[in-house]
């Protein structure tokens, strides 16, 4: 029998069950499949919890979710073809909805597929090893015993699907003064509540869209002032009152921050949203995908499967604009190149593919051109698989209009509807403003 191992239950996780789950309720034989999720329960980054640093198992904390925490995307453009928010909910609902109610939608549908019976919980991976001899993965996993002892236990598997995501381990730079202020100074990973900065001067370091977000939480919850520091470009939106942008940090000297322009002011916290790191300090070196934040990762075949050893495959490694449904597509390939639906490539096949896809993307500029080279690549995918279909170019034709909704307002763009590219029904225009709404809860939401 063909043992398959995934590693994660959050977002990729759970769509490479359900996509196993399809096929074996579709009459395939698809093996013995164990997914190990170091959490509690299932969600990945989506499973909010307000511990920052280590957990209650002594390893470093996977969520970076925080409370106030809303969609900065439509929902639409990361809807499942086979499970709408129309279905979950039995209605329409708006297009921008907080963290709890898109948890709630993911788990829906891993409930209704009946997934969790693959997931072994609190069994974080320590090791991943290939025997070249027995042409086996090694995985070794840690659990605990009701007395509280850990136990390490070591399976053989045919295939290892890697979906952890990379959005755990923060990128953490060090600038002058840093050691000598007397404020706090906090990683994205572990901002929590944006009321801890209310009244407060909040500086904060990156210009994308954790930076962008947490500068607009923070003044929504009423923080003095946000002082958001580019290296490269700033983002220049019509910010509201409150929110300026300056050059690059130089240093801080005691709580004042210097900044490239020579300008300078006090602050009383810093966030470095400086995004994260590729780390799988599990996984053997050979087998370790490295690379930076990019759109298409070296090394991975149709950005899935490890060239090297193509029966090692990584979900959800890519910068996203599309999240959901390209990790359902990628779930879908994985799936069909482990039970041999889809041809095995040759090593220079695989190299030629990937080789033409970096091609490609070296050529990609802007953030539309972006956008494109994501939903071709999606599009490909989906043509590889039976994964059910949906309006590839209406979820495309979302995210430019959102681009330039945010340039219009910064602060109103979450107001905005749109169309379902599954059912084509339109969110409703909710009845506060994102601005105005201090409550993010799922029963609030739903009363929008």
């Amino acid at each position: 029998m063909t043992r398959t191992a995934v590693i994660g239950a959050g977002p990729c996780g759970l769509a490479q069950l359900h996509a196993f789950e399809q096929a074996r309720l579709a009459g395939a034989d698809v093996g013995d499949i164990v997914c190990f999720e170091k959490q509690s329960d299932w969600g990945g980054l989506w499973n909010y919890t307000w511990r920052t640093g280590l957990d209650e198992r002594g390893d470093p904390v996977h969520g970076s979710m925080y409370r106030y925490l809303w969609s900065n995307g439509p929902k639409e453009c990361l809807e499942f073809s086979d499970y709408t928010f129309d279905e979950h909910f039995g209605r329409a609902i708006p297009s921008f909805p907080p963290r709890e109610v898109l948890y709630d939608y993911i788990v829906g549908r891993a409930k209704k597929s009946d997934v969790r019976q693959y997931i072994q919980f609190e069994s974080p991976v320590r090791a991943v090893s290939f025997d070249g001899s027995a042409r086996t993965f090694e995985v070794t996993v840690q659990t605990w015993e009701p007395s509280g002892d850990s136990v390490l236990r070591t399976e053989s598997f045919d295939h290892v699907i890697v979906a952890t995501g990379h959005f755990s381990t923060p990128n953490v730079p060090e600038y002058p003064g840093f050691d000598r202020f007397p404020g706090r100074i906090l990683h994205s990973h572990d901002f929590r509540d944006a009321a801890e900065f209310t009244g407060k001067d909040l500086l904060i370091l990156g210009s994308s869209y954790s930076a962008e977000d947490i500068a607009l939480q923070a003044l929504k919850y009423g923080a003095a002032s946000i002082t958001v520091a580019y290296r490269t470009a700033a983002m220049g939106f019509d910010w509201p009152e409150g929110i300026t942008e300056v050059p690059a940090l130089r240093h801080l000297e005691g709580r004042t921050a210097h900044f490239a322009d020579g300008t300078s002011r006090d602050v009383d916290a810093v966030v470095l949203c400086t995004g994260y790191l590729h780390h799988f300090p599990f996984i053997d070196p050979e087998l370790r995908l490295s690379t930076p934040n990019n759109l298409y990762p070296d090394g991975l075949y149709k950005g899935v499967a490890w060239t090297a050893n193509p029966r090692l495959m990584y979900l959800g490694m890519q910068d996203q604009y599309y999240t959901f449904t390209m990790f359902d597509a990628q779930a879908f390939v994985a799936r069909d190149l482990v039970l041999g639906r889809l041809p095995s490539p040759s090593p220079q096949e695989m190299a030629a593919d990937v080789a033409a896809w970096r091609a490609r993307y070296a050529e990609v500029g802007s953030i539309m051109e972006q956008i494109d080279f994501q939903t071709e690549y999606v599009r490909d995918l989906m043509t590889l698989t039976d994964y059910p279909s949906f309006d590839l170019d209406l979820v495309r034709q979302h995210f430019v209009e959102w681009e330039h909704d945010k340039e219009e307002s910064i602060t109103g763009y979450r107001d905005k509807s749109f169309a379902s590219p599954c059912t084509g029904s339109v969110g409703p225009t909710p009845s506060t403003t994102w601005w105005d709404e201090p409550d993010d809860s799922l029963a609030r939401f739903l009363q929008r």
